[in-house]
Formats: structure tokens, C-alpha cells, sequence
């Protein structure tokens, strides 16, 4: 792009553009061949006035996409830019589903960064949008769920209920979570209570046991992955709507047709997943915040570290403090004879100090050249 033209755009000078245009009519389809059009520069600087004279003269880069993904309309509704996305969908009001990168729409864009305005302008001009999915198939819903856009989350959700279209609240993404697999992730208790109403759903509407391909439910979510972030109150709310755990919502009959995989909460299944589990909750850079992923892997050495801690105290099935010969002359007793023996036929000794006991050894060496000889 010529640099004169892209400091006209940059500044939304539209005097110096003719100025331009009078010395060479035909610099604006030089523009073709670069990254850019003056378009995008002046969408992104917020110059109304100038993209409607652009428009005016040059209509089809409204239409263009860089090699970034994003096209006037994308840049637009990423910055919130709600004159600029009235201007443009007067070129085509389809604008809002032009797909860039990864199939992200100018409406998806929207709903990540919570443009509540730019939202209800391109539902109101096409409401179609609302179910164009990305190629990780996330709807404008998810990503704003997952991007904690409550206003935009209140704004989609309404609408989809005044429209009667309540099945969009089911839809699942590429690992199979519904918006409420991802609000119970991210803790979200108000949004939550926004997808469930008044607590009981209606048949039809939000399926609140919905399972994904790791073999979870949304209450399953809470509990697996437990914080201190409310989530008793969560899990209230979650069982006052019917949900329940994958292993309780399934039948646990199964007709000879049905194979183990055909089920997506058994063990099976649940096993061959793990690795789309921690594929998915993995941290992305685009995705999560930092302070969110410290907490959580703060959450996850907390309790790995409890765990180890009481199995260390407790074994399961508990131990033999010593061999135990009973009182040969008190016959009834209750207590057997028992060895405390290794897996090598070692007799082992406890010795104990307070709650840490450790292991000694009778006959070691004895029994080592027995089994050796």
C-alpha cells in the first residue's frame, strides 16, 4: 500500500484520500495487491467517516480478508466499533458470518470480547449468526463463556429464548462440552443460574445431564475438579435442576446390541478419552489467564499432596505392627497367628515414631541365601 494512503486512513483525512485519488485515480486498486486496504486501517482507528467514503468508492474490500483472518467487519466487532458494523452491513448484511481463520466469524469475535452493542446489532440485522461454529465447532455462546462475558452470556441467552430457540444451549463443541459443561469449569455460578432459570428445566430445553466425550456430566465437572470457589452452592443449584453424575444418569442395563462403546460414561470409553480430557484443559495461551491457571494447579498440588499424605499415614487395609503368635494356653482367643512378610518372604518389623513407621528386617540375609542356593 502506498504510504501516503495509509496515512490518509491511519488519520481519517478524507481531504488528503482526494487529494490522492485527483493525482492517481487508480491507487486504490493498487491496494489489492498489498496485506492491507485502507479499509481495515481506518475500521481499526475508528474513522466512520472515512470508511464510508472508502465504502462508497471501493465497496468489495468489505468483503476482503487478510492474511491475519480478519476482514473490516472481524476488526469492527473486535473493537466494538458499532457505527463502523452499521456502515458496513449496509454492503452485505452477511457480513457478521464472513469467516476468517479458523471459521471465526465478526459475531464470534463479538462475543469474545463482550461487544454487547455490536451483538444486538448483528442479531437484529441477522439473526442466523448466532449458530455459525468455529472449527473447534464452539458456538458464540461457548466463546463467551469461556471468555467470562457476562453481559454478552445474558444478551445471547435471552434472545435465544424469546426466538425459541433453546436448542442452541445444547450444542456441543468439538470435545463434546454444552455451555454448562464450560460454566461448571470456569466456576461461573451466576451465569449458571441464567441457563437454568428458575432451577427446573423444562423438557426440550437445556439438558442438564448432557455428557461429553470424556463421559461427564456438568455436575460431574464440579465435582472432579474441586476449588474453594463456591462450588457447594453450584452443586446446589445443579441438583435442584436434576443433574446428576454420568455413572447415575446412564441405565445400567445394557442390551446385548450395545457395545461398551457405544456408551460414553463407561470406564472404557472414559479410559480411552483421558487423553482428549487433558488435551482440552490444557492451558492456552489465547484461551486462559495466568492467575487462573496458578490457581489451579495451586488446587491440584494441594490435593495430590494431601492424598499422598494420608495414604503414607493410613495404608489401605492398614499393617502388621509385628509377627503374631497367640497364647498357646489361651485357645479361645480370637486373635490368628500371622507373619509380617514382603513380597520376598522377608519378616518385617515396624518400628514406629508417632505416626511414621518404618520397615526392619528379621533373618534378611538368611532367607537371601536360601533363596539362592
Amino acid at each position: 500500500m502506498d504510504t501516503r494512503l495509509f496515512e490518509a486512513a491511519r488519520t481519517g483525512n478524507i481531504d488528503y484520500l482526494q487529494q490522492l485519488l485527483a493525482e492517481n485515480p487508480f491507487i486504490l486498486n493498487n491496494t489489492q495487491l498489498s496485506a492491507e486496504n485502507p479499509l481495515n486501517i481506518a475500521a481499526a482507528m475508528g474513522h466512520v467517516d472515512f470508511v464510508k467514503e472508502i465504502i462508497r468508492l471501493k465497496p468489495v474490500f468489505a468483503i476482503e480478508v487478510n492474511q491475519e483472518g480478519f476482514s473490516p467487519m472481524h476488526i469492527a466487532a473486535d473493537n466494538g466499533q458499532v457505527e463502523i458494523a452499521k456502515e458496513l452491513m449496509e454492503v452485505d448484511i452477511k457480513l457478521c458470518r464472513l469467516e476468517g481463520r479458523q471459521k471465526m466469524t465478526p459475531f464470534h469475535h463479538a462475543a469474545i470480547r463482550g461487544r454487547a452493542e455490536v451483538i444486538s446489532l448483528m442479531l437484529s440485522g441477522c439473526p442466523d449468526c448466532i449458530e455459525d461454529e468455529t472449527e473447534r465447532r464452539e458456538t458464540a455462546l461457548h466463546l463467551a463463556v469461556r471468555n467470562n462475558r457476562f453481559e454478552a452470556i445474558k444478551m445471547l441467552v435471552d434472545w435465544i429464548r424469546e426466538m425459541n430457540k433453546e436448542y442452541l444451549l445444547n450444542m456441543k463443541d468439538e470435545q463434546g462440552n454444552t455451555v454448562l459443561h464450560l460454566a461448571s469449569w470456569k466456576k461461573q455460578r451466576r451465569v449458571i443460574e441464567i441457563f437454568l432459570g428458575s432451577g427446573s428445566v423444562s423438557t426440550g430445553s437445556l439438558e442438564v445431564n448432557a455428557i461429553n466425550h470424556t463421559g461427564i456430566t456438568a455436575l460431574d465437572v464440579i465435582l472432579l475438579f474441586p476449588s474453594e470457589a463456591g462450588d457447594r452452592e453450584i452443586v446446589e443449584i445443579l441438583r435442584s435442576a436434576g443433574a446428576m453424575r454420568a455413572r447415575d444418569s446412564v441405565p445400567s442395563t445394557v442390551t446385548n446390541s450395545q457395545t461398551s462403546t457405544d456408551n460414553p460414561s463407561t470406564p472404557e470409553r472414559c479410559w480411552s478419552n483421558r487423553d482428549n480430557l487433558v488435551e482440552y484443559f490444557k492451558f492456552k495461551k489465547d484461551r486462559d489467564s495466568p492467575s487462573e491457571a496458578r490457581g489451579t494447579l495451586l488446587v491440584i498440588a494441594v490435593l495430590v499432596a494431601t492424598a499422598t499424605f494420608q495414604v503414607g499415614v493410613g495404608p489401605p487395609g492398614g499393617v502388621w505392627q509385628d509377627t503374631s503368635i497367640p497364647d498357646q494356653k489361651n485357645i479361645t482367643s480370637n486373635n490368628t497367628a500371622h507373619f509380617a512378610v514382603n513380597h520376598n518372604n522377608i519378616v518385617i518389623n515396624y518400628v514406629c515414631f508417632g505416626s511414621i513407621c518404618t520397615p526392619t528386617y528379621k533373618n534378611a540375609q538368611k532367607i537371601f541365601q536360601g533363596l539362592h542356593s
